[in-house]
């Protein structure tokens, strides 16, 4: 782990229940005054691409505009972010919809889902289905029946990931037990291949552009066709920081809105040039893992909705997905439990809708 400190400012925090009662009773404006005074705010990302919200609103002042002041941690995933987001160590995180969120909010642990950091929709399958290339060429795959038998990688288990190839499964009639699966880092998914130890994959960007580029595998289809529902990833809110200072969580909301309007903008084509497109590639470049611009222009990128909305059915068929697996502690629990969409609404209720380049 490596932390970043940045003195922007930027804020965030989560409602749950209990603080979205409060909310509406005595109004978001009026909760009490001493509870806003400290505009430190602690956030933590994977360093990805889909985290750009959180870049670009550092980048170009947004969080410092609304009197924020934001810290920046990198961490390696959102399982690492659970414990200190439910303990308040954490103000705010980002990652998958995974059976482990399910688990830790099921055992009090106070966090929830708030806001898009990661969807499909039609022509930005940031991860989509490859199979190995000499399967295709030898025509022993033509279509998703022909995954009965085969070793799939998955990046893991219990994870937003594992569905989308369970809904290719589904797509050839198939289900899970009809193939042999293999939890893989994305990146192993290409010595796997090499080696011919995995038949296919679901596999995010950037590592699945790399095997198409390397000859190891073939694009068969992208998980927006596969699964176009699907909520790939979310932004996180601790609870605790939310009770102590909803108006700073608003604040960062409306902050992150903004940015990703403006990354909206730079998507054109599925891929990312729109008219901001080099201001957008820059950013990443400098924020995230990928420190090459051309990788950037290259590859599929993540979408992200401008006015934050949760894709709330692809959320409940992942959950249906890990109570079958039997991932699931408490059987009874519901997407509810994790969702509040109550600063996203409230950002883009001032805000305004979301206006695409040229409207």
């Amino acid at each position: 782990m490596w932390k970043r400190a940045f003195k922007s400012r930027g804020a965030a925090a989560l409602a749950g229940p209990v603080f979205f009662c409060l909310a509406v009773a005595a109004g978001l404006a009026d909760f009490p005054s001493w509870a806003q005074t400290n505009a430190a705010v602690k956030v933590a990302s994977a360093g990805i691409a889909s985290d750009i919200g959180f870049y670009i609103a550092h980048k170009k002042g947004y969080f410092s505009a609304e009197g924020l002041d934001v810290s920046l941690t990198t961490l390696a995933n959102s399982p690492q972010m659970i414990g200190p987001l439910g303990m308040g160590q954490l103000d705010i995180g980002a990652g998958t919809v995974a059976a482990s969120l399910y688990n830790a909010v099921g055992q009090n642990i106070a966090i929830r889902a708030v806001a898009d950091k990661g969807s499909m929709r039609p022509g930005y399958g940031f991860s989509g289905l490859l199979v190995r290339k000499d399967l295709i060429d030898s025509s022993r795959f033509k279509s998703f029946k022909d995954l009965k038998g085969m070793t799939i990688a998955v990046g893991t288990f219990g994870s937003a990931n594992s569905s989308a190839v369970n809904e290719a499964l589904k797509r050839g009639g198939l289900a899970w037990d009809d193939a042999n699966m293999v939890a893989l880092s994305f990146p192993q998914h290409l010595a796997a291949y090499a080696n011919k130890a995995i038949d296919a994959s679901m596999t995010n960007e950037p590592t699945a552009s790399e095997a198409v580029k390397e000859g190891l595998a073939v694009r068969f289809a992208g998980n927006d066709e596969i699964y176009p529902d699907q909520q790939t990833a979310v932004v996180l809110y601790s609870e605790v920081f939310a009770r102590q200072r909803p108006q700073l969580a608003l604040k960062f909301m409306r902050a992150y809105i903004k940015a990703v309007r403006e990354y909206n903008d730079a998507l054109k084509g599925g891929k990312i040039a729109g008219r901001n497109a080099e201001e957008v590639i820059s950013i990443l470049t400098e924020y995230t893992f990928i420190k090459d611009p051309q990788v950037h222009r290259e590859i599929t990128p993540a979408a992200i909705d401008p006015d934050g909305r949760m894709n709330v059915r692809g959320l409940r068929n992942d959950l249906q997905f890990f109570k079958e697996r039997k991932l699931i502690q408490d059987p009874g629990i519901a997407v509810e439990r994790i969702v509040d969409t109550l600063y996203a609404a409230a950002a883009v209720k001032e805000l305004g809708p979301y206006k695409p380049p040229g409207n």
